[in-house]
């Protein structure tokens, strides 16, 4: 991956963000569909904490987003990272590790305590995210269910996630 700039989600850039992301999810087994409603549900909702886009200096080519998110114990400062979208076509070329690092980079900067997220562990691993059972998200398999702790000790309980996660 070369001449890939990394940057805030800027406004105008909202319909690109939009279609990247249907684009991103449409043929995923594991997806319901409805990614790319629910970053604009976030995003009006005042909930997107962080969203970055990657740009090849043409176009807009990948997007991440986060979303604070409220652990049973009260521990302050977590955030949910994902969806993370890049085109299709440009899928296995480190577009989606680079948005990652770079939004892991900038949340621990601002202060930060972990990242949760529901996705593979196969692919997560790499970034440092892992099973933790302490840490908890009805429904989906728990091993999909990772954390990342930025500062601080883990904490313990449920998570929840933004109200777009529920009806986007």
């Amino acid at each position: 991956m070369s001449g890939i700039t990394i940057r805030p989600e800027r406004p105008g850039d909202e319909a690109t963000i939009h279609r990247l992301t249907e684009a991103a999810f449409r043929d995923m087994h594991f997806s319901e569909g409805d990614e790319q409603h629910l970053v604009d549900a976030l995003r009006r909702d005042g909930d997107l904490a962080l969203s970055l886009v990657a740009e090849d200096g043409l176009r807009i080519v990948g997007h991440i987003a986060f979303s604070r998110v409220a652990i049973g114990d009260g521990t302050p400062d977590w955030y949910d990272l994902g969806p993370v979208s890049v085109w299709p076509e440009l899928h296995k070329q480190g577009i989606g590790s680079a948005l990652i690092l770079h939004g892991i980079a900038t949340l621990r900067a601002g202060g930060a305590a972990g990242i949760v997220l529901l996705g593979s562990p196969d692919y997560y691993r790499r970034f440092g995210f892992r099973h933790e059972p302490q840490l908890r998200y009805p429904g989906p398999p728990p091993e999909y269910f990772q954390c990342l702790v930025l500062r601080g000790n883990l904490p313990e309980g449920e998570v929840t996630y933004a109200p777009a996660f529920r009806n986007p």
